[in-house]
């Protein structure tokens, strides 16, 4: 019985995390199911995980002082209604946000990190497969017909979005626990990296490649118990994230030498972004209230580059958090973060299990993609829900049983 039961809470988390994919809704697009009955599953998903919350609502409480500025920073978005100019908009994100961190609350509470990756792994995979058979099959559906035609959106709806999630599909399959066979691990691992390519995101690739370098170099440098060692790290992922701006954008960047090179237009909307946030600097302008729909902010971005055209985001996670949230927010994220990749750190360098290595690179691959992206908590997706369950399964008791190595060991992970 108990079988059965682990089998339909794995079917529960495969579901909810395609459903906060996005990737159901392409169903309705391809005729396969009315967007009713997808909007049906969607709030199926949020009343079972509500419910479910609430069953186990000890062990999930038990987390509260151990990620206190987590679950601030969750009240701050849901009550920044209160002070936005679109508080109807600012409501319904906030209770997407809500429902993230709620499903982020089960996985991490009701899964270990090795159940926590093959399942991560096992959704990617399959959103992969459904990526191929929708550009194939339903290619103006599956793949970009407009500004870049050919690039491969899959069930995303956007090239980037494909591209960011199969980097962050082949940092899973790379992480996998060695007991699943290596056919499944490289194939996952490969499969992944063609659909990169085929999205044509270059951010992607750039990620993915600097992602890789951080984890070989995290799997053989020895920790050595030293206060350093933490900070060296954190310069690494500092020079990564300057890396992929660089290799990202070097063609702009060099022929921008003697005036400013624009990103594609990035540093108009910073520019923007960063004035209006003076203008309200402790709480910001309420969860994605600066881009709704008619927004005088948003408005004023589009007139930064003389046009008609608003971004739908300011294509930068943290820049995003902080009009939403203020500095205040912003100081909240920084806290849980940087708490939480000192707790990675420490647990990949004291294991020989791969799957160890995986909170680690979900934390640097958030800090690299959200510099010329915004996948935070603007609006639905999977990336706030893998950094809850990250954060909140670094922060469980069984964490203060591991042992790290000496100074003196010789261990390599």
């Amino acid at each position: 019985m108990n079988k059965i039961y682990r089998l339909i809470e794995s079917f529960f988390i495969i579901l909810g995390l395609m459903s906060f994919f996005g990737t159901l809704y392409v169903l309705s697009e391809i005729g396969v199911a009315p967007k009713g009955v997808i909007t049906l599953i969607k709030y199926s998903i949020w009343l079972i995980l509500i419910s479910l919350n609430c069953i186990f609502g000890k062990s999930i409480m038990s987390t509260v002082s151990r990620n206190i500025s987590l679950y601030l920073l969750t009240a701050l978005t849901f009550l920044s209604f209160l002070w936005s100019k679109f508080p109807d908009f600012t409501l319904s994100n906030a209770t997407e946000v809500i429902m993230m961190t709620l499903f982020g609350l089960y996985f991490a509470t009701r899964f270990s990190l090795k159940e926590q990756v093959k399942l991560v792994a096992c959704t990617l995979l399959i959103a992969g497969v459904l990526s191929t058979i929708v550009a194939l099959g339903f290619p103006l559906v599956g793949i970009d017909q407009e500004a870049h035609a050919g690039a491969w959106k899959g069930v995303y709806g956007q090239k980037n979005v494909l591209g960011s999630m199969m980097v962050l599909s082949s940092l899973t399959f790379f992480a996998l626990p060695k007991e699943n066979s290596a056919l499944y691990r490289w194939f996952g691992f490969t499969f992944s990296l063609v659909l990169m390519l085929l999205s044509t995101s270059k951010t992607s690739l750039v990620v993915s490649f600097l992602l890789m370098l951080i984890i070989m170099f995290y799997k053989n440098f020895k920790w050595q118990g030293k206060i350093s060692v933490i900070l060296g790290n954190i310069f690494i992922l500092i020079l990564a994230c300057v890396a992929v701006v660089v290799l990202t954008y070097w063609i702009e960047l060099i022929t921008g030498l003697g005036r400013d090179p624009s990103l594609t237009g990035r540093t108009f909307i910073w520019d923007v972004m960063i004035a209006k946030l003076m203008e309200q600097p402790l709480f910001g302008y309420g969860l994605n209230a600066f881009w709704a729909p008619n927004s005088p902010y948003a408005i004023e971005v589009g007139q930064a580059f003389r046009s008609t055209w608003i971004p739908p985001n300011g294509h930068n996670g943290l820049l995003d958090l902080s009009v939403d949230v203020g500095l205040v927010g912003l100081a909240l994220f920084l806290i849980s973060y940087f708490t939480t990749f000192v707790r990675s750190l420490k647990r990949a360098y004291a294991s020989k299990n791969s799957e160890d290595i995986w909170p680690l690179g979900y934390l640097s691959f958030l800090a690299m993609n959200n510099l010329t992206e915004s996948y935070l908590m603007h609006q639905h997706n999977p990336y706030w829900i893998f950094y809850t369950t990250v954060v909140i399964t670094m922060s469980q008791t069984n964490q203060r049983n591991i042992k790290f190595p000496k100074r003196t060991s010789s261990h390599v992970i």
